[in-house]
């Protein structure tokens, strides 16, 4: 299967995005490599990426993808920018952008930036400077310019922020700079070939054609990540990325295990065994011990295993998963999509709002109200679930708090009306 992320630089009805075995998603942001439906073995082609009104794609989660065995090609866009940044890693790139970037030539994410419509068409509403400086050579081949004109030209296009380089933007430029004809002879040839001088369509089209042909495949280099790339952010990402349809549900399993952490009073021993299994069975293949006889050479046994190992889960992993949420209930996974559905109106219906905005103190008093324990054994409590200390589990919680809250008002008032 061959993946085209991409957005304003190809339209979705371009005749290489319908051909068979080729899936076009939106414009790449944080967190869509960890989607469940790119495989090992399968293409990646990026071309474009959200990075100013969402999450932008991690450096580290092109490197993951790459080490379960799928090809990352780049182009065009910010694709072969990350294709350049890459390349030592086996990250393929397409095109004349991605070698300019290589060679030099070009550096950074505002060469190929544009203006996207707000309504989920992706239309690009400006122009990037890469097509501008390919515009300009062309005009400087065709005799309209020469190249000492066109250079303080396109440094006049490049003070115009991103987002506001339209083409009456540019227009004025041109003609404040006394390139009126510049101006003329651009928009005449745009009406001739409306795609003239579009440079990043141009790559993105090679670069979906050469996956196509099976040429990335001939010439992928796959780097298996260093265990180093594993980092506690990137384990952060990987976890809130994966959901399961569960009960007909879907629902995110960062979620259900929190749940679990915070509202399941056996979740303690349930830890607790999980610590046992990691001793026994360690990820990087040593000899496993019995967790009394770990925390013997750790610390001679004289603290609980919680307060020395503080592991971050691998929701991936279905042992792992199975072992935590052993103890679920079909009640508790339907806790779990009201709490969501409740987080997700709250921001729908309060612009600006996220989870960020609950004061600490009422997720506190929630916690301390469900595990029945006061200030002074709190952070054992969240320590023996494994959240790690109070601070984390109050934050943590905070996902429950709008949906918890608003169950309790509700029962006050069933409770009232008796």
């Amino acid at each position: 299967m061959i993946h085209v992320f991409v957005g304003p630089t190809l339209p979705r009805y371009e005749p290489q995005l319908a051909a068979p075995g080729v899936r076009v998603w939106p414009p790449a942001r944080h967190g869509d490599l960890f989607d469940t439906a790119i495989r090992d073995g399968d293409t990646v082609v990026l071309i474009d990426g959200v990075y100013h009104q969402a999450p932008a794609l991690r450096h580290k989660e092109i490197l993951a993808a790459m080490g379960r065995g799928i090809r990352m090609v780049g182009a065009a866009s910010i694709g072969a920018l990350r294709a350049a940044e890459l390349a030592p890693y086996g990250m393929l790139g397409a095109g004349h952008i991605y070698t300019a970037y290589v060679r030099g030539d070009i550096d950074g994410d505002d060469e190929v930036a544009v203006g996207q419509a707000p309504d989920g068409t992706w239309d690009a509403l400006t122009w990037p400077l890469v097509n501008l400086r390919h515009a300009l050579q062309l005009a400087v081949a065709d005799g309209v310019l020469d190249a000492g004109r066109a250079a303080a030209l396109l440094s006049a296009l490049r003070t115009v922020y991103y987002p506001q380089r339209t083409w009456a933007a540019i227009r004025a430029v041109c003609r404040s700079r006394g390139e009126r004809a510049f101006a003329d002879w651009l928009a005449e040839r745009r009406q001739q070939d409306r795609h003239f001088g579009d440079l990043k369509r141009a790559d993105a089209l090679a670069a979906v054609r050469d996956a196509l042909s099976g040429t990335t495949a001939a010439t992928s280099v796959v780097a298996a990540p260093p265990p180093g790339w594993e980092t506690a952010y990137f384990r952060r990402w990987s976890n809130a990325a994966v959901r399961e349809r569960v009960d007909g549900l879907e629902l995110s399993t960062e979620d259900r295990l929190v749940y679990q952490q915070v509202f399941d009073p056996a979740f303690r021993d349930r830890w607790a065994a999980y610590l046992d299994h990691l001793s026994r069975h360690p990820a990087g293949g040593g000899p496993g011990l019995p967790l009394a006889a770990r925390l013997a050479q750790v610390c001679g046994g004289s603290l609980p295993a919680d307060r020395v190992f503080h592991p971050r889960p691998d929701l991936s992993d279905e042992q792992t998963v199975a072992l935590l949420l052993a103890g679920e209930s079909a009640a508790d996974r339907r806790a779990v999509a009201r709490y969501a559905d409740a987080l997700a109106w709250a921001r729908r219906s309060r612009p600006g709002f996220s989870t960020a905005a609950i004061r600490d103190e009422v997720a506190r008093d929630l916690l301390l109200g469900v595990w029945r324990c006061n200030e002074r054994e709190f952070d054992a409590e969240a320590s023996a679930r494994g959240l790690t200390r109070a601070a984390s589990a109050v934050e943590a919680a905070k996902r429950f708090v709008p949906g918890f809250w608003e169950e309790t008002k509700r029962m006050e008032r069933a409770r009232g009306g008796r």
